[in-house]
């Protein structure tokens, strides 16, 4: 019974903070991982024994990857006035993620000898933008600039995911091995279609008083499926959420009046209500667990303290060119490019043939802080700057 009203009052301590983060700038994640430590010392000194919680961490990352991608395309819109907008963040989340990841690998593999492939392996973790951090933090800025971080910080999840899978998987990268990755995005584009059709149908169609649920757990089933066959399968979750948030662009086809686009919007708007409550609490769940497992001189590691504040001073310094050149403000979107979920629950995943000693849970943890702490401080010397003068 005890261990229920921690979790409860834990989870309400978490909404607290995601409550306050829009005002006090501090991204809840900081707060989470702080929340998460504190019990762990509490538990410690009290002497309470609890279940070892590292093999739960990777499945409420994988559920919260999906819930978080899919949060966040639900609230893509997609017309003609958002297509120069698009293709910023498209570029935004693709140019940087490659370059950061080659830079960091070189380093790796300069420094510390190890393989290419290896090498590349770790880094990639470290170029993804964390939409589970970056979208709730800029909640006070412009429209043009909220839009803009949740599509870039979206695709960034998928483009890296991708990418560190197409690496991870394949043992030679010769032209048939891209040829075979080009026709894997095929069929999971095919898939995904029909998929979101049918899930749009039911969703429309199902009057029993229980209907999302089903619908969440018939998308988490579809994509673990499509990962077992190593497809892009996030690709699915990312044309699901565009599609039904989309549908009314449709209105003027014959086809489209079967799905009746009106009352799937109205269904739509429950779903993602629903969806970005079970997001918040996977996620809170998976920061607090991982709060929980770390130890003090992880973060206080020195041995690992240089190389996560050369990591994070790259990232700033080719965001900083990638905003140039897409003519977009440089103050505050530089800062906003933390590393959160994506990034542990892909370095969780690195088996161990390509472990480097370089890359620990003590880099991720130094990066992960030090990437929000510069967020944090950049949002609010922006909201500093942006307010009025008072009057005499």
């Amino acid at each position: 019974m005890s261990i229920i009203i921690t979790f409860c009052v834990l989870l309400l301590v978490a909404y607290l903070f995601d409550l306050t983060s829009s005002k006090t700038k501090i991204p809840s994640v900081l707060l989470l991982l702080l929340l998460g430590a504190i019990v762990h010392r509490i538990t410690d000194f009290l002497e309470i024994d609890l279940p070892d919680f590292t093999n739960v961490l990777p499945i409420f990352g994988t559920i919260g990857l999906i819930l978080i991608v899919l949060e966040g395309s639900l609230e893509l819109e997609i017309n003609k006035s958002k297509i120069g907008l698009i293709k910023k963040s498209s570029l935004g989340a693709l140019i940087p993620l490659l370059i950061t990841a080659f830079i960091i690998s070189f380093l790796f593999q300069y420094y510390g000898g190890y393989s290419f492939k290896a090498s590349l392996i770790n880094a990639i973790p470290f170029c993804i933008i964390s939409s589970a951090i970056a979208i709730p933090s800029v909640r006070n800025l412009s429209e043009r600039k909220r839009e803009f971080v949740t599509y870039e910080s979206s695709l960034s999840d998928i483009f890296g995911v991708i990418f560190f899978n197409f690496i991870l998987y394949n043992s030679d990268f010769q032209m048939l091995t891209f040829g075979h990755f080009i026709m894997q995005i095929v069929i999971m584009i095919l898939i995904s279609f029909l998929s979101t059709l049918l899930l749009s149908f039911l969703l429309n169609k199902i009057d029993h008083h229980i209907k999302f649920v089903p619908i969440i757990l018939l998308v988490i089933l579809i994509y673990e499926i499509s990962k077992m066959f190593h497809l892009p399968a996030l690709f699915f979750i990312l044309i699901f959420g565009l599609s039904i948030n989309n549908f009314d662009e449709l209105k003027g086809y014959k086809w489209a009046e079967r799905f009746r686009t009106d009352s799937l919007t109205k269904e739509v708007e429950k779903f993602k209500e629903l969806n970005t409550e079970v997001a918040f609490v996977v996620r809170s769940l998976f920061f607090l667990l991982f709060g929980y497992l770390i130890e003090t001189s992880e973060i206080l590691n020195p041995d690992t303290l240089v190389w996560a504040v050369a990591i994070v001073v790259l990232i700033y310094i080719i965001r900083a060119l990638q905003l140039y050149f897409s003519k977009l403000p440089l103050l505050p979107l530089l800062f906003v490019a933390p590393r959160g979920l994506i990034t542990i629950l892909l370095f969780l995943t690195i088996t161990s043939e390509f472990n480097i000693d370089l890359v620990n849970k003590s880099l991720i943890i130094q990066v992960i802080l030090i990437s929000s702490l510069m967020m944090m401080l950049g949002l609010i010397a922006h909201s500093k700057k942006e307010k009025p003068p008072l009057e005499s």
